[in-house]
């Protein structure tokens, strides 16, 4: 087993609604499961700005499956909450993206890890930071240290998921 971290974010169709849905759906995917989970994250949107507020959090899974398997599983899972793709940043009913795989660095064309600008994120850096401070993500240092020197206007913790 190994352990990954998937960032989940959603700013359409009862956007916390989604989020804990999508942690459900990640749980239930084959050879995986769900370790722990950040809680949720209010967050002012990133790049195109006109769109609502998102809910975002983090999830820690354990799985034997590679990290383009987990990809496509996670992608897949986006299309059943209806992910629709019409540009760059836009709203969302659902967004997975898989952050960190244990021990793998990787860059292709369908999948680079660590992610690349998730060091520079506090909506993913914060969540992170909560479930995994210690966790470091290669080439830039350790969640909570990154999380805390980042600007976190914009960011209001709504519940834990406990």
């Amino acid at each position: 087993m190994t352990l990954a971290y998937v960032a989940l974010g959603s700013n359409l169709a009862s956007p916390a609604v989604q989020v804990r849905r999508a942690l459900d759906g990640i749980a239930a995917l084959p050879a995986t499961r769900l370790v722990s989970a950040s809680s949720l994250y209010r967050t002012a949107p990133v790049g195109y700005a006109d769109q609502p507020d998102f809910v975002n959090a983090v999830a820690c899974v354990d799985t034997t499956l590679s990290p383009q398997a987990l990809l496509a599983a996670l992608l897949a899972l986006e299309a059943e909450f209806g992910r629709v793709r019409s540009f760059r940043n836009a709203p969302r009913v659902l967004d997975l993206d898989l952050l960190l795989y244990e021990g793998t660095e990787c860059a292709d064309d369908a999948l680079t890890l660590p992610h690349p600008r998730m060091h520079e994120r506090a909506f993913v850096m914060v969540p992170l930071s909560e479930i995994a401070p210690d966790c470091v993500i290669p080439g830039h240092g350790a969640a909570a240290d990154l999380a805390s020197a980042l600007d976190k206007g914009g960011i209001e913790r709504l519940s834990a998921l406990s």
